[in-house]
C-alpha cells in the first residue's frame, strides 16, 4: 500500500538504491539514462520529496508524472527542473517505457561556488509547478550532451579541477534552460497576452466591487489561482512581457483607483484609504506616496 507521507529521500546513493541503479560514482553528482529504470517499485510511494537538486529529459514514457498542480504525460521531450524539498508524484504501470537522461545535483556539491546562490536565482525551478520546458530536438541534443559531459567528467580521474569543470556544465546547462524558457514565452504570445488581458479584467472587477473594503488588497497567490497559474509562472511571464511583478501590477492598478477617487469625488483621504483595503489612511498614504512621489493631499490640490 502507498504511503500516505511524502517519502523523502536524502542523498543521491539513497536514490539510486531507491531506483535500483548501480551505486552513483560521485557522492555528490550523478547522471543516469531513463532507460537503466525498468520497473517502479512494488511500494511505490505516492509522493516523493528530495533533498537535492533533479534536472530531467523525458519522454516517450508510459507514466505520469504531477508536480505542484501539472500532470506530464511525456508523450513529447520536455525537460523538468525539481528543487530540493519540492513534492511530486510519478504513477504508472510497473513496467516502465521511457528514455532521456536525469541529472542529480546535491546542495553541499555548490558550496562555495558562485552557482550557490545563482541557481536558486532561475524561476524555472518554480515554472515547473506549471508547465515543463518543451525542448526541439537540435535543444534535446544540446542537453543530453553537456549531462553526458558531466557523466564524463566524474567518471575520469578526479583531480583539482574537477568540480569547476563540472560547475561551469551545470551553470552552462542552466544557461541554455534560461534561454530556451525565453524562447518558450516568445513563441506562445498569444496566449501569455490572453493571460495579461484576463489579469486586468480580474483586477478591474475586484478594485469595482466591494471586495476591496472586505479582503484588502488582493494577493499574488489569489490572483495566480484565478489565473490558473503559479505565482512563481505568472511573476516571471509579467516580468517578461512588462518588467514589472505580479505585486507591481496589483499597485499599479490601486494607484490608478485612488487617483480617481481623488480627483473625481469629495470623499476624504481616510475613507478613500478605507475604501481601498487600507485598515489606516498612513499605509495608503505612505504607498502613494511611494509610488506618484506627491501625497494624495497634493495630487488632490494639484486639481484645484
Amino acid at each position: 500500500m502507498a504511503n500516505k507521507q511524502p517519502h523523502r529521500i536524502k542523498s543521491i546513493s539513497e536514490f539510486h538504491e531507491f531506483r535500483d541503479l548501480p551505486k552513483p560514482e560521485h557522492p555528490l553528482v550523478s547522471v543516469y539514462n531513463f532507460e537503466h529504470i525498468k520497473y517502479l517499485n512494488e511500494e511505490e510511494p505516492k509522493s516523493l520529496i528530495l533533498d537535492f537538486y533533479s534536472i530531467a529529459l523525458k519522454r516517450n514514457a508510459n507514466a505520469k508524472m504531477r508536480y505542484g498542480q501539472q500532470e506530464y504525460d511525456f508523450k513529447e521531450g520536455v525537460l523538468l527542473f525539481i528543487a530540493p524539498g519540492q513534492v511530486f508524484s510519478i504513477e504508472g504501470n510497473a513496467e516502465l517505457q521511457h528514455t532521456g537522461y536525469s541529472l542529480l545535483i546535491h546542495p553541499d556539491f555548490l558550496w562555495n561556488t558562485p552557482l550557490a546562490q545563482k541557481i536558486k536565482q532561475y524561476e524555472y525551478f518554480g515554472y515547473v509547478v506549471h508547465e515543463a520546458l518543451h525542448l526541439s530536438d537540435k535543444e534535446e541534443k544540446m542537453i543530453i550532451d553537456i549531462m553526458k559531459n558531466i557523466q564524463h567528467e566524474y567518471q575520469s580521474n578526479i583531480d583539482k579541477f574537477s568540480q569547476d569543470v563540472i560547475i561551469a556544465q551545470i551553470d552552462l546547462l542552466l544557461t541554455y534552460s534560461e534561454r530556451f524558457y525565453n524562447r518558450q514565452f516568445i513563441t506562445r504570445k498569444i496566449n501569455n497576452h490572453e493571460i495579461l488581458a484576463h489579469l486586468e479584467k480580474l483586477l478591474e472587477d475586484f478594485f469595482n466591487t466591494k471586495s476591496l473594503t472586505r479582503k484588502g488588497l488582493p494577493t499574488v497567490n489569489y490572483i495566480a489561482e484565478n489565473l490558473n497559474v503559479s505565482p512563481n509562472y505568472l511573476s516571471g511571464l509579467l516580468k517578461h512581457l512588462t518588467g514589472q511583478s505580479t505585486q507591481q501590477h496589483i499597485h499599479n492598478k490601486l494607484i490608478e483607483k485612488a487617483k480617481e477617487k481623488l480627483s473625481t469625488t469629495n470623499l476624504s483621504i481616510s475613507e478613500i484609504a478605507f475604501e481601498l483595503g487600507f485598515e489606516h489612511q498612513q499605509s495608503f498614504s505612505k504607498l502613494f506616496k511611494t509610488k506618484t512621489n506627491s501625497s494624495p493631499l497634493e495630487f488632490r490640490q494639484s486639481f484645484n
